[in-house]
Order: C-alpha cells, then structure tokens, then sequence
C-alpha cells in the first residue's frame, strides 16, 4: 500500500489527510494526487504505485505487457522467519502480480518504447531470477525491434533469499544491455526513491541518459553503513540525486511533473539521430 492509500484505523476507509514523510506537513489528500503525489509545501515526491508511475509515464492505453507468466524460484529453498515461497505467495496475493518489475511496450509522447518499471512494494522491488528475466527478454526483444528502452527503477537491490543467484542477474541484465548497444538502441534510465544494491551497481548505471526524480535516494550500500564502515561523517545530501548530479553521475534530476515531457524529448532527439553502433 503506497503513502497516499493508507486506510484510516478506525474505520477502514481511505484516508482523507496524509503526512508527508520529509517534512511532517499534514496535506488534503485529493491535494497530493492532483500533483502527482508531490508534497505541495516542501516538493517531497511520494512512491508511486506501479500503476500510477504508468498513469503519468505513457500514452493512456498504449500499454502492453510482456513475459507476464516469467516469475520468481527458490532455488535454495530459503527460510528465515518465513518460508520465501510463503512470502512470494502473500506479496503476490497482495499486488496481483506475479514479480517485482512489469515489462512491456508502450508509447511515450508518440514514440513507441520498451519499458520496464519497478513495483517497489512488491519485496521491495528487490531483483531476483524472475526480475533479471524478464528484463533480459526485454532487452532482448528492444534489440530486435530497434525499440528506445525505458526502465523505471525502485529497488532495495538483489533479493537476498536467492543468494547468488540474485547476484547473477546484475551480469546477465548488464551483458543484454551490451547487445543492445551493439545494435546502437538507446537506453534511458530512470531512478527513482529508492534505487539501491545490486540494481544501481548494474544496469540502472548503464543508461546513455541517466534521469533521476529530486531527492531520489541512490546508492550501493545505504548511508548508516558506509558512515559506519569509514568512521566519518558524510557530506548533506550524500546519494541523494542532486548530490550526484554535482558529482558527474547523473544527466538529469527533473521534477516529475516535467518527466514525461523530459523522456518525450529524448526520445525524439534519439529518432532523429542515426543509429551508430
């Protein structure tokens, strides 16, 4: 359930006020939604539910997903508190989806893409086997149309109850990108709050334009444990986007009211330019 849709306790219906986590300001939420789920006293941007990021991202109704039945195993048979089949089945009941990213074709200002964009409530949007699949296949299958490649990514990093088998996705989703390349396809990469792990240390960080939403938390490793590891305090506003902007690593940090537009234009300059393996 996203910040906007928590239901009030004593009554179970949705609720009429939301606190913004950044700074503490109580909005109408009606108010939230009309702007997008961006906080109207500070400009803190909320999550958003996978389908609200494709209300706001794509042409309305040129979506058409793909590799909809490709999901997670449990190679390893993973148990903590909790079985890792019993958590797959409870998140998957809880979000109607089978994986934590969605991948398909859409149009973005006319211009037909391959996208793939992260649920971050389901486990986190942690990337497993099923994640690192179907973004191969679609990866794959821009290569072979020629179609720009356009991933939203929210994620915690790897998913931890695969083991290394989660960490083998980050070398297969990276070496798809490398054919996809070859080709002379673009990628836009797009990070969201958070982007973390496995997922920035792969190919988030691979896109030819690398967009990120304001105060978008991306990194490796979070801030307390790299604080804790070197002994020293960390600059304000370390990996957040701005401060990585600063710092070379990103394009762009654009306000999610301008996303679509931003993504329409560079799109459009990619289609007007020759495609140079």
């Amino acid at each position: 359930m996203s910040e906007v849709e928590r239901a009030t306790p004593a009554t179970g219906a949705p609720a009429i006020w939301e606190k913004c986590p950044s700074c503490g300001e109580i909005n109408y939420k009606k108010l939230v939604e009309r702007r997008l789920s961006v906080c109207p006293r500070c400009g803190h941007h909320l999550r958003l539910t996978l389908e609200q990021r494709l209300l706001i991202t794509v042409d309305r109704g040129s979506f058409r997903e793909r590799d909809a039945e490709v999901g997670a195993a449990d190679p390893l048979g993973f148990r903590d508190r909790r079985s890792y089949a019993e958590r797959l089945a409870a998140v998957r009941r809880e979000t109607g989806r089978k994986e934590a990213v969605v991948t398909g074709t859409a149009r973005i200002g006319g211009h037909a893409v391959a996208l793939g964009v992260f649920d971050f409530a389901f486990l986190g949007g942690s990337m497993g086997s099923g994640v690192g699949e179907r973004l191969t296949r679609l990866i794959e299958h821009a290569a072979a149309k020629r179609l720009p490649l356009v991933v939203v990514s929210a994620s915690g990093g790897a998913r931890m109850q695969e083991g290394i088998f989660s960490l083998l996705q980050m070398a297969k989703v990276g070496a798809a990108l490398a054919g996809l390349r070859t080709r002379g396809v673009p990628f836009i990469s797009l990070m969201t709050d958070p982007t973390t792990g496995g997922v920035t240390a792969s190919f988030a960080m691979l896109g030819d334009v690398i967009v990120a939403e304001p105060r978008a938390l991306i990194g490796f490793a979070g801030p307390r444990v790299i604080a804790e590891t070197i002994r020293q305090p960390l600059p304000e506003g370390f990996q957040r986007s701005e401060f990585l902007l600063e710092h070379g690593q990103l394009d762009l940090v654009v306000e999610r009211r301008d996303l679509k537009e931003t993504l329409r234009r560079l799109l459009a300059f990619f289609a007007d330019s020759p495609a140079v393996p």
